[in-house]
């Protein structure tokens, strides 16, 4: 029978890389909504970052907010088992005016997979630039 054990800190980083992609889920009193996403993560401050999409009528806009919780999964499953990480905080809109310089340099370390999931051409959408900095991060593996 396998079992779940923690992953340190080194094997959440390696695991993480500085691309991929996940599933971030957003709460709002009995509602919740759920996206997949590609991310960049910047392991030396173990910040994520997201370009999220938005359209006019987009679901997403209506969970975000100064207070609001994320999660945000991302999980493989190979020949030798199961991974998953699970990152808890509140996603931060990192806006033109709100990028300092150790923002620009964080962006400069990682890459965000830019991959297609919308139902209306890219051209139509707004792109923001967000980052989650966790209060929890947690790792674990089959064993």
């Amino acid at each position: 029978m396998s079992r779940a054990e923690p992953m340190d800190e080194a094997e959440i980083d390696g695991f993480l890389g500085n691309e991929g992609t996940g599933t971030l889920a957003f709460a709002q009193e009995d509602e919740s909504y759920a996206i997949p996403i590609s991310y960049g993560f910047d392991a030396t401050d173990g910040t994520f970052y997201f370009r999220l999409a938005f359209h006019p009528d987009s679901e997403k806009r209506a969970f975000l907010g100064p207070d609001s919780t994320v999660s945000f999964v991302v999980s493989e499953e190979t020949d030798e088992g199961w991974r998953s990480v699970v990152a808890r905080g509140h996603l931060r809109e990192t806006g033109e005016a709100a990028i300092d310089s150790s923002v620009v340099e964080a962006i400069r370390r990682v890459n965000i997979p830019f991959f297609t999931v919308f139902d209306r051409p890219a051209r139509d959408l707004d792109f923001q630039l967000f980052r989650l900095r966790p209060d929890e991060l947690t790792g674990h593996k089959q064993t």
